[in-house]
C-alpha cells in the first residue's frame, strides 16, 4: 500500500491510497460490513454507488465463519465475492465493550463470545494473524479502546499497554507473509483518550514505528462533539503528513466535514446504515424520519437532487408505507441513500479540496444540513 496526498486546502487533504485491490481517493467514507456484509445492501449495489472500500471486523470474523474457513476459502474478498479493498478492525473495541467477559493482561485479552459464552483469548500476534487469514488490504494492530469518561492514570496505563501491543503487531506483521495473492499493510491507533499529553506520547511511540497509516481510536464514545474535534486536530497535528489518517467510527455528516477540515483522510461509521434501518434518512437539506406521519401522502423524492435508486423511483410516501408495513425492501432503499449521501458528501469534500473551495463550501453544507426543514 502507498499514498499519494495530491493537494491540501489549508488542512484538509485530497489523496489516493494504493492498494492491490484498486486505489482509493480520500477522503472517503468506508461502508461497515462487519461480518462480510454490509447490512441490507448487497456487493453489486456497493459497486454501484461508488464504494471503493469497505470495512470488516476481526472479533466477528474470528468467531464466524472462523479462520480455518476462510483461509479454505483464499480470504474474504473471494469468500464475499469483493473485488476491491478491505480494511479490518482489530476487534479491539469489540472485545473491550464487553468489560463483564474480558480479562486484560500483558499478554492480551481473555474474554468470553456474545454468541455462547465460549473462552478465548487474543494476544497482538493472534490479530495479526487472524488478519492474515482474512485478507484485509489494511489491517488494524490490537488496541484498548479506553471508555469516556476515564482517569488519567487509567488512561496511561492503557495507553502504555496499546503501544506495547502495536510494537508486538508490527514484529508478528514483519515475521509473517500475506496468505493469498496480494499485500496487506498495517496501521497504528493513537489512543489516550481526552487528555493531550497521553495522546502526544501515544502519536510519537507509533510514529517511530514507521506503520504504513495511523488510525485515532477511542474518540465519538461519548465526549462531547467540541472535544471529539479538538483532539481530532491535535492528533492530525501530530501525524506524519505522508501516511493516510483514519478517525475511527466518526460519524454523522456534519462530523465528517468538520475532521476533513482537521486532516482526516478516512471514515467509517454504522450510521448511515443503522439510521437507514430505522427509517432515518440524510439529505442535503438535514435529517427525515420516514416513520412520521406527515410523509404520509407526499410524492416528492427523499432527496430531490440524488441519483441513488430510491430518490429517482420512489416518493417519501412509498418510503413511509414499506416502514410501516415492515417491509424489507424499507431497510434496503433506505440504507442505500443514505450510504449514496456519505459517499456523494466526500466526493464532494475531494473536488472542493481541489478546487482550494472547501472551507466556504464545509459551511454552507453543514448549515444546510442543519436546517430548520429536518425533522426528526
Amino acid at each position: 500500500m502507498t499514498f499519494d496526498l495530491l493537494h491540501t486546502d489549508s488542512s484538509a487533504r485530497a489523496g489516493i491510497i494504493h492498494t492491490d485491490h484498486g486505489d482509493i481517493e480520500t477522503p472517503i467514507f468506508m461502508p461497515v460490513g462487519t461480518q462480510g456484509a454490509v447490512k441490507a445492501v448487497e456487493q453489486r449495489e456497493l459497486e454501484e454507488l461508488g464504494a471503493q472500500i469497505i470495512l470488516g471486523n476481526t472479533y466477528h470474523l474470528y468467531l464466524r465463519p472462523g479462520v480455518e474457513l476462510l483461509k479454505t476459502m483464499r480470504g474474504l474478498h473471494r469468500f464475499m465475492s469483493w473485488t476491491k479493498p478491505l480494511l479490518t478492525d482489530s476487534g479491539g473495541y469489540q472485545v473491550f465493550s464487553l468489560s463483564d467477559l474480558r480479562k486484560i493482561s500483558d499478554e492480551g485479552v481473555t474474554f468470553k463470545s456474545h454468541l455462547d459464552g465460549s473462552a478465548h483469548f487474543f494476544s497482538p500476534e493472534d490479530v495479526i494473524n487472524i488478519e492474515r487469514a482474512i485478507g484485509s488490504d489494511i489491517m488494524m494492530v490490537l488496541d484498548e479502546c479506553t471508555p469516556y469518561p476515564c482517569e488519567h492514570e487509567y488512561a496511561k496505563v492503557s495507553n502504555k499497554l496499546t503501544v506495547q501491543w502495536a510494537q508486538r503487531c508490527q514484529k508478528e506483521f514483519h515475521s509473517t507473509d500475506p496468505l493469498f495473492e496480494h499485500t496487506q499493510a498495517l496501521f497504528g491507533i493513537v489512543q489516550g483518550s481526552v487528555f493531550k499529553d497521553i495522546r502526544k506520547e501515544s502519536a510519537e511511540a507509533l510514529t517511530s514505528q514507521e506503520f504504513d497509516g495511523y488510525a485515532i481510536g477511542g474518540l465519538a464514545v461519548g465526549e462531547p462533539v467540541e472535544i471529539m474535534y479538538e483532539l481530532t486536530e491535535f492528533c492530525t497535528e501530530l501525524l506524519p503528513v505522508n501516511k493516510p489518517r483514519y478517525l475511527m467510527g466518526v460519524g454523522t455528516p456534519e462530523n465528517l466535514l468538520e475532521c476533513v477540515e482537521r486532516g482526516v483522510d478516512m471514515f467509517d461509521c454504522v450510521l448511515p446504515t443503522r439510521n437507514g434501518r430505522n427509517g432515518m434518512v440524510f439529505t442535503r437539506n438535514g435529517k427525515m424520519n420516514l416513520r412520521n406521519a406527515q410523509y404520509r401522502t407526499e410524492e416528492l423524492p427523499v432527496d430531490e437532487v440524488c441519483e441513488c435508486y430510491l430518490c429517482k423511483n420512489f416518493s417519501r410516501a412509498y418510503l413511509r408505507h414499506l416502514f410501516q408495513t415492515k417491509e424489507i425492501l424499507a431497510l434496503q432503499l433506505a440504507s442505500l441513500h443514505n450510504l449514496t449521501f456519505y459517499l456523494w458528501l466526500l466526493k464532494e469534500a475531494r473536488k472542493k479540496i481541489l478546487k482550494n473551495e472547501f472551507s466556504l463550501w464545509k459551511k454552507e453544507m453543514i448549515a444546510q444540513c442543519q436546517s430548520s426543514n429536518s425533522t426528526t
